[in-house]
């Protein structure tokens, strides 16, 4: 599936909730990193999904796809349109390494250009190497152009 040029990605659905909290949780599984509980993402995913300022992308079977892809848009100085912001992209374990990923991030930037995005943020964690390397190969860089030190993501809970 990985190298077909015809793999199947979409903009998922409201009703696709419960899906993408599914994935969500394997997501923070597989990273140790606590979810919340499901209950709680359906509700969040419903609420994403149904935003015009975001939207979730599904690769392969609606009813059980094997990556995703969480966006955010939102106003912003630094570029005409909405700067995006990529919250999640995920492929199942077993699939990774075939080209599923770089399809879903140059669909998601696919779409963000559509709805007149002029950029994406990604926040990686340090530690996250082939995070880091993937979205690295792609373009993206924690370093400003003409500047010699790294951007940082600072945040506080609310």
């Amino acid at each position: 599936m990985a190298g077909d040029e015809s793999i199947d990605i979409r903009i998922g659905t409201v009703d696709q909730a419960a899906i993408a909290a599914r994935l969500q949780i394997d997501f923070g599984d597989e990273f140790g990193d606590p979810s919340p509980p499901f209950e709680v993402l359906e509700r969040r995913f419903r609420a994403l999904i149904a935003d015009p300022a975001a939207f979730v992308l599904f690769v392969g079977d609606p009813a059980d796809p094997i990556a995703y892809a969480v966006v955010t848009l939102r106003p912003t100085v630094y570029c005409d349109g909405p700067l995006a912001v990529l919250d999640e992209l995920y492929v199942i374990p077993d699939l990774r390494g075939g080209g599923i990923g770089t399809r879903l991030l140059q669909r998601a930037i696919q779409e963000v250009r559509a709805r007149g995005g002029g950029e994406m943020h990604i926040n990686v964690d340090e530690i996250d190497v082939d995070a880091r390397r993937f979205y690295e190969r792609h373009g993206f860089v924690n370093v400003e152009p003409g500047k010699d030190y790294r951007m940082l993501c600072y945040l506080r809970e609310l």
